[in-house]
């Protein structure tokens, strides 16, 4: 019985898929049917959860299914990251004209990444008052007494690594094994990699231009080729969507997010609050924000929808690139940048909420000026080691907790919303990676105004 329903509830995920292929020979839209596929996938899994119950077993094994579609999405996706930041970095460089425009992308993109993840944790810390969140009011059970004892014993590697030597991480000593994206650095040391072979190439322009212009027609074939496979992929978008928001949804333990609602409340209000910053920055550049939003709105679905910065890369460059008119180095570097630093929802709002959730348990008033300072400059100065020890929001709570010399453990108390809160985060993440690389592109004077301003442009570029 439990196999035919798992029978059943494919055929329906199957289905619905076959009504996006619809959708896309009446030549709808690509963002109508990404937000089709968000649409359906709620639908689907509040339906399934609501048949058969959390953690049920048709309901594990329709899950299961479900995830060829979704997570074999995301990995098709991380399978080209590191191809792509490798040849359209490279190639971003050789085209410039300056290799002194390669120093000012990198430090406004990596200023703007840590400056606005500094406003987040300070809008955290507003919130968190403001709604006057505890730790002490959280019930720890079994689940979160697990999660705080894991997260004790995965201190010790934090600790055991200074910001110096989470910094040097950065640095590749091994490009092949970097390559396969073995550590959490990858993403980083292959960008420093790129960065060389392209100063590389300008140097080689100056003494063997043949040799160069070789290298350059290799890069740009090899670009060519890179670029379609991400268009093949990026065709998958509203499927991969559609089953991963299902999974989602059905997966939510509801109950967990009901006991624990005031900081679900307050943790998106945060969320929405820094949007609502990034957007006024938008507007202060002289850019129209409500384009800008319309614009990212789709790669935002799928960061919500997967919860992986890194896998989003792809479709942030290419949004950046012919949505938003962003200059072609800058979209490479702002994407590849931004999913390993500079987090506004992982390294800034949430573990300063956190941070004043737990300060009163150990006797430290979190309105403090001195406090809220330290706190500030550790978030700041910490979102450039995230990547180094990897695990997201997790370790960027634990180095943040564990410099404030606070404990770690009652960052547990929060598992059973970890994963729903997360979906903004991620998203709130990859918005600040555009943001930093749209302005960025706007300060250096070479964005593409007529790009940005064309509204149609999200479908001649986008619409796969």
């Amino acid at each position: 019985m439990d196999l035919f329903l798992v029978v059943i509830n494919v055929a329906i995920l199957l289905a619905l898929i076959g009504l996006l292929i619809y959708m896309q020979r009446q030549h709808i839209s690509f963002s109508k049917r990404v937000f089709a596929g968000l649409g359906l996938g709620v639908v689907l899994g509040a339906v399934l959860q609501g048949i058969y119950g959390s953690g049920s077993e048709v309901l594990t094994q329709t899950t299961d299914w479900y995830s060829i579609v979704g997570n074999g999405y995301i990995n098709l996706l991380m399978m080209i990251v590191i191809p792509l930041v490798l040849v359209s970095i490279i190639q971003s460089i050789i085209n410039l004209e300056k290799t002194k425009d390669l120093g000012k992308m990198s430090a406004w993109i990596i200023g703007i990444l840590i400056s606005t993840t500094m406003v987040a944790a300070f809008i955290g810390i507003g919130t968190a008052t403001l709604f006057d969140l505890s730790a002490e009011e959280i019930e720890a059970g079994q689940a979160e007494e697990e999660r705080g004892s894991m997260l004790e014993s995965r201190l010790d590697d934090v600790e055991n690594e200074s910001t110096p030597q989470k910094i040097l991480n950065f640095i590749p000593s091994n490009i092949f094994l970097d390559m396969t994206g073995q550590r959490a650095t990858s993403v980083i040391a292959v960008v420093i990699f790129s960065i060389i072979v392209g100063v590389a190439v300008l140097g080689l322009r100056r003494k063997n231009p043949a040799q160069a212009e070789t290298f350059t027609k290799i890069v740009n074939a090899f670009y060519g080729v890179v670029m379609r496979i991400v268009t093949l992929i990026l065709r998958l978008t509203p499927f991969g969507i559609l089953a991963l928001m299902a999974n989602t949804v059905a997966s939510t333990d509801f109950v967990g997010i009901l006991e624990l609602g005031k900081f679900v409340v307050a943790s998106y209000i945060a969320l929405i609050l820094m949007f609502i910053v990034h957007l006024l920055l938008v507007g202060v550049f002289g850019l129209n924000p409500v384009l800008f939003l319309r614009k990212v709105l789709p790669v935002l679905s799928f960061a919500f929808t997967s919860r992986s910065s890194a896998g989003t890369i792809p479709l942030n460059i290419q949004a950046q690139q012919n949505s938003l008119g962003v200059n072609q180095g800058i979209a490479n570097m702002s994407a590849s940048f931004g999913a390993t630093m500079g987090q506004n929802g992982c390294a800034g709002i949430y573990p300063a909420m956190l941070a004043v959730m737990i300060a009163p348990t150990v006797g430290i008033d979190p309105l403090s000026p001195g406090f809220i300072a330290q706190l500030l400059i550790i978030i700041g100065v910490s979102s450039f080691g995230v990547a180094g020890v990897g695990g997201g929001a997790t370790f960027a709570a634990l180095i943040v907790l564990s410099s404030m010399n606070m404990p770690v453990a009652l960052a547990g108390l929060l598992i059973s919303i970890e994963a729903f809160i997360d979906m903004g985060r991620t998203a709130l993440n990859v918005n600040g990676s555009m943001l930093s690389g749209t302005l960025t592109s706007r300060i250096l004077n070479n964005l593409n105004l007529k790009t940005f301003n064309d509204e149609t442009a999200i479908e001649k570029k986008m619409s796969l």
